[in-house]
This record gives structure tokens, C-alpha cells and sequence, in this order.
């Protein structure tokens, strides 16, 4: 029978790829680590790590089964926040992944006014990617994802739901006011994550054309530094334009361009107390960024 002990120490040493950084994780000896691998293979039947010189490395089968301890682990902690969570808001603890431009606008709005509120509750903040957010959502490793997508963009994640918190505008930098993507056809353009180049990619070509993107950057403070430099055009999102905007370039509004904010959760619903005070106060924030 698997154990969620040893389910635990096989995430760990797939996180960290090394028994010795996943005995200082758990605070166990290396040997118990050791022994924990070997029940949990005795168990399985499997063999699920290989010597490798001083190091070991996960077979396919413990790759496949790390992947899914990891996932077992997190919703086990994640169901004992919510626990908590039931108990009051005073007890309460979540953690919530967003990208830059949230993270920096949104959400401390949010968090002020939660602090205000609920000074018990304890929110963690993540930096993140909306694909990486949802991952880590799914993993059990976080509680609320703060996601943009457009409309029409499917939703992948199976047991991801979606609650929308607001809208974003979609702005067009350069060095000229009043500026259209029709001047910039065969200008060269910065391009970001895999996600935003997508967004891009829409934008121009309801326009007439793809992009040619010269320069690569997530940033946007090095984006816009790229662009007041003439190294090209881009676009950016209105509440990455909050955050920071360089007097020396022009922001144009793309109008009938936008992205929408979604809270991600996952799970059956209703979400925990101290979850959908925090989806709430993201929403009402979202109406004053």
C-alpha cells in the first residue's frame, strides 16, 4: 500500500534531484530517505530510482509516479488550509500565483484591503506565468491562479474553474502618439512568453499582417527600455503600464482589444472562506486598477 510519507519523499527527490537536498527539505536523514525509496519500491513493485555515480536519477516509472506524489501531496496540504479555512478567516491561509502585471497592480490593492479586513488571514504571493500557475494550482501548490486569457481561448485544464475578476486593454507602444498597428506592418517587434507572442501574433493579424519579432523579452520594464531605444514596437497590457511606464514612449489603445482576468481554483465548488474572500477582494480591486 503506497503511504502519503513516502509518496511525500519521492516529490522531494524528484524536486530536488538529489537525496541529500530532499533529506534537508524534510528535515530526514539521508538514510531515511534511502529507506522510504526503498519501501515505497517494494510497494510498487517497481523500480523507481537508478544509481547514477554519487547521484541517483528517477526511472520513467518514478518519473510517472513523482508527478502524480507531487500532485497527491499538494491538494493533501491544500485540503488542510481549507480545513482551517472552515474553522474562520482568522485561521485562514492562501497562497496565489500571477504573472508581473497583476502582481504589482491588482493584487495589493487586494492585499491591503484583505489585511484591513482580516488581519488573521495570511496570503502568499507567487510570481508566475499563467501556464506555471495553473500547474502549480493543479499540484495542489498554490490556491488561487490569477490568469488572463481571451474569450475565445479554450480552457485545458481539466477541474479548473474560472472566476472573472476584469479586463485588461491591450496598448500598442512606440515612439509616435496616436500611433495604429497599420504603421508598423514591416516594423520589427518585440515578442515575449509563448502565451503574450499568441496575443500578439491575434492583434496584427486582424490587422493584415504577422509580426517580424526581432527581440525577446518577458519584462516590462525591459520592453519598454527596448522600444524607447528604437530596437522595435510591442505591445503591453494596461496594468502592465500602471506598474511602470517610461515618460519618453507613446501608449496607444488598441480599441476592441482586450484580455480577461480570471481567478483559477480547483476543485469542486464551493471554494473555502478564506479562498473566495480573497477572489472578492480581487474583483473589487480589479474595479479600481
Amino acid at each position: 500500500m503506497l503511504s502519503l510519507v513516502h509518496l511525500e519523499v519521492l516529490a522531494a527527490v524528484a524536486r530536488h534531484g538529489s537525496v541529500t537536498e530532499a533529506a534537508k527539505d524534510l528535515h530526514y536523514s539521508q538514510p531515511s530517505v534511502s529507506h522510504h525509496l526503498s519501501r515505497l519500491e517494494a510497494a510498487t513493485g517497481v523500480k523507481l530510482v537508478q544509481r547514477i555515480g554519487r547521484g541517483i536519477r528517477l526511472t520513467p516509472e518514478g518519473r510517472l509516479l513523482a508527478n502524480r506524489a507531487a500532485e497527491i501531496v499538494g491538494r493533501v496540504d491544500a485540503a488542510t488550509n481549507e480545513l482551517a479555512a472552515q474553522v474562520g478567516l482568522q485561521a485562514g491561509q492562501v497562497r496565489l500565483a500571477a504573472n508581473a502585471s497583476t502582481l504589482s497592480t491588482i493584487v495589493p490593492k487586494a492585499a491591503a484591503a484583505l489585511a484591513r479586513a482580516h488581519p488573521g488571514l495570511q496570503l502568499s504571493l507567487f510570481e508566475q506565468h499563467p501556464v506555471e500557475a495553473l500547474q502549480m494550482l493543479r499540484h495542489g501548490e498554490i490556491d488561487v491562479a490569477l490568469v488572463f486569457r481571451h474569450a475565445d481561448a479554450p480552457l485545458d485544464e481539466e477541474g479548473v474553474r474560472l472566476v472573472h475578476v476584469g479586463e485588461d486593454s491591450i496598448y500598442l507602444l512606440s515612439h509616435r502618439p496616436d500611433d495604429s498597428l497599420a504603421n508598423h506592418r514591416h516594423s520589427p517587434w518585440i515578442g515575449g512568453c509563448d502565451r503574450c507572442q499568441a496575443e500578439l501574433n491575434a492583434v496584427c493579424q486582424r490587422a493584415g499582417f504577422t509580426p517580424r519579432i526581432a527581440s525577446h523579452s518577458d519584462d516590462i520594464v525591459v520592453v519598454q527600455a527596448l522600444v524607447a531605444a528604437g530596437a522595435g514596437v510591442a505591445t503591453q497590457p494596461g496594468l502592465a503600464l500602471q506598474a511602470h511606464h517610461r515618460p519618453d514612449i507613446h501608449a496607444t489603445e488598441l480599441t476592441g482589444y482586450h484580455r480577461q482576468i480570471h481567478a483559477a481554483t480547483y476543485g469542486n465548488p464551493p471554494d473555502p472562506p478564506a479562498v473566495a474572500t480573497v477572489i472578492a477582494a480581487l474583483t473589487q480591486a480589479a474595479t479600481t486598477s
